[in-house]
């Protein structure tokens, strides 16, 4: 049977499975025109081998028919808009906000009442951190779900998460949710059943019934979560061993089988028909397996990844992913294109601005900025200064060994500078997941304590600001972890809650400051200078359409402490400036001969005179809007 046959037949198998499932509208007919194709062909390389893999794909084509026809009408109305602005998220006007639902809202019905907070922050995006049900104790702050369709209790409701959802969209704010896709909760119903033999369930996980295949394995893979279990596999209490690659609590699918897909596909179009727009999908550097590599980034983890693209765009077509990959720069950018995930966090930038702070050395931050920001058209960069996750040194060994830095070493620097093991550090973090074998660790804490305002350094607000100011201005969409903007603390706390203790990464996690949000407007206190300094940075910002999109140009400068480009628009050019320096910095006139004399100070709303040495004061920022000499 030809290639060409072996279409059409599953192609007729498909439209029978999305008719049986429904009445399919000329819209789905159309984009089923398009998308078949490329799915089809994603599907014969992950499952070609299979027998059962024509079925399962009829099945995928049928559950997104079907969501399709049951997906509400203004969602429909709003996907009809999002397709006809596909690069909506690339205005200068983009901010997403991110928090934990108990920690910042108590609830759901919390988090709703700050929605006139979010407009007022200028937030058009906002990242809920996973909130459905998951194990008590062990959850992993949420990413061990047990079940994709029910929210956590404590929260709320799923009908109140949709009609959230709603109230956001209409408050111009397009909900974000985590799809854990890698693994489940070892409670979900699948690992329940998978463990009790169930035939239908058997193949979900990759169960071992000895230690022959996991020690194959673990030869070439490497542990993440070594405080909690070595190695990639835990053993169940039968004897057998589960693929585990995070914590014990949390087991690896196995998308080798093309029902977990099928299955999978149907938990997010679910969610796509709760009103969630953006889904960050989570790990997906680890979600296939192959013997004798890592499993990291296999060629199969992007098919699987532009697949489950393809479902969305036939039932969901105005929903965007978020590519979460913790890996070396070069895999990062494989996973963007319009055809996989069309976001991605930048874990490079934001690791690379803190190791300018460290260092006051700007030339790492530089490199990457030139070699390794651009995009492919239709992308965008999710820029953020730190997460609900650790810092990991994430920068390429080969970029550190050009300007003669020793890699290992300097990571181990880092680590001792940003979890007080270095003498006159300005840092307050903890470690996390320390690995007594390499001496790996990880770096966890707020903004403001890492920068130094728990310490009471003199330059601690000013870091602040200047981390926000670049993922604010290198493009994309910037991300604020909320409670940053008034300048949020550790809170050590954690250490005495025994669900918590043995996770640092919970010291940066801590309840919504109320204190600090009622001196949001005392210029006398650190939080209201420093929310009163970052509003202002997203005001201008998004009154400045040269930071739309992503284009980036370098711009070299003869100081090492300083961070500089340019963002070009229609009109001008957006020079940014910005010292990492504990001291001022003058960039001289003949730096900045190539544009005209005439200048004006974004930020400060002032006019520079270029023909002139322009001082930068330490842990300074100018946004000049510029134009050629």
């Amino acid at each position: 049977m030809t290639a060409l046959s072996t279409l059409d037949v599953d192609r007729a198998a498909a439209d029978a499975a999305a008719d049986a499932a429904g009445r399919v509208d000329d819209a789905f007919a159309a984009r089923l025109d398009v998308q078949f194709p490329g799915l089809h062909e994603r599907f014969l390389l992950l499952y070609g081998d299979r027998p059962d893999g024509q079925d399962a794909l009829a099945q995928v084509v049928a559950l997104a028919s079907s969501s399709w026809n049951a997906r509400p009408l203004d969602l429909k109305v709003h996907d009809a808009r999002r397709s006809a602005e596909p690069d909506w998220f690339q205005s200068e006007r983009t901010l997403a906000g991110v928090c934990y639902v108990d920690r910042f809202g108590g609830n759901l019905a919390g988090i709703r009442d700050q929605i006139p907070f979010f407009r007022e922050l200028g937030l058009t995006a906002l990242h809920l951190m996973p909130l459905f049900e998951a194990p008590v104790g062990d959850s992993d702050g949420g990413y061990a779900v047990s079940s994709y369709r029910r929210v956590d209790p404590s929260l709320g409701t799923m009908a109140q998460l949709a009609d959230l959802a709603a109230d956001l969209r209409l408050a111009g704010i397009s909900l974000m949710l985590d799809f854990v896709f890698n693994h489940t909760s070892c409670e979900h119903e699948w690992a329940r059943r998978a463990v009790a033999g169930d035939a239908a369930f058997d193949d979900f996980y990759l169960i071992f019934p000895d230690r022959e295949m996991p020690d194959r394995y673990e030869q070439t893979t490497r542990e993440i979560f070594p405080d909690d279990h070595r190695g990639s596999f835990v053993q169940l209490p039968d004897g057998r061993w589960i693929w585990s690659t995070f914590y014990h609590f949390q087991w690896d699918l196995n998308y080798a089988n093309p029902w977990v897909f099928r299955a999978m596909a149907g938990e997010m179009l679910f969610l796509a028909n709760q009103g969630v727009e953006l889904l960050r999908m989570d790990a997906v550097a680890f979600i296939w397996k192959r013997l004798g590599t890592t499993c990291e980034s296999q060629p199969e983890a992007h098919l699987l990844l532009q697949a489950f693209h393809a479902v969305l765009a036939l039932g969901a077509p105005g929903m965007a992913f978020v590519s979460e990959a913790i890996v070396h720069p070069d895999e990062v950018v494989s996973y963007i294109s319009p055809e996989e995930c069309e976001l991605s966090y930048n874990p490079l930038q934001m690791a690379l601005t803190w190791e300018a702070l460290a260092t006051r050395d700007g030339r790492l931050l530089q490199q990457a900025l030139e070699r390794r920001h651009a995009l492919p058209a239709g992308t965008a960069w999710l820029n953020y200064v730190r997460s609900h996750d650790d810092i990991g040194w994430t920068f390429a060994d080969e970029d550190a060994a050009e300007l003669g830095i020793d890699a290992h070493a300097h990571r181990r620097f880092l680590n001792a500078f940003y979890t007080g093991r270095f003498d006159g550090a300005f840092a307050r973090g903890v470690p996390f997941q320390e690995n007594p074998d390499t001496g790996d660790a990880r770096v966890t804490g707020t903004t403001a304590s890492l920068a130094g305002v728990e310490a009471g350094d003199p330059h601690g607000e000013d870091r602040v600001v200047l981390a926000h100011a670049l993922a604010f201005s290198t493009g994309g969409v910037p991300l604020l972890y909320l409670g940053d903007e008034v300048a949020q603390l550790n809170d050590y706390s954690y250490a005495d809650d025994p669900a918590r203790r043995g996770d640092a990464r919970w010291v940066h996690r801590g309840n919504r400051p109320r204190d600090r949000y009622a001196q949001k407007a005392d210029p006398g206190t650190a939080a209201g200078r420093v929310f009163r300094r970052l509003t202002e940075l997203i005001r201008v910002r998004q009154a400045t359409p040269e930071f739309a999109g992503n284009a980036l140009i370098g711009f070299d400068t003869p100081h090492p402490s300083v961070v500089s480009f340019q963002r070009p628009g229609d009109d001008g050019v957006v020079l940014v400036l910005a010292n990492v320096a504990d001291e001022p910095v003058t960039v001289d006139a003949v730096t900045l001969s190539g544009f005209a004399a005439a200048a004006r100070d974004l930020l400060g709303d002032v006019e520079v005179d270029l023909a002139r040495d322009v001082e930068l004061p330490a842990h300074g920022v100018l946004w000049l809007r510029v134009t050629a000499a």
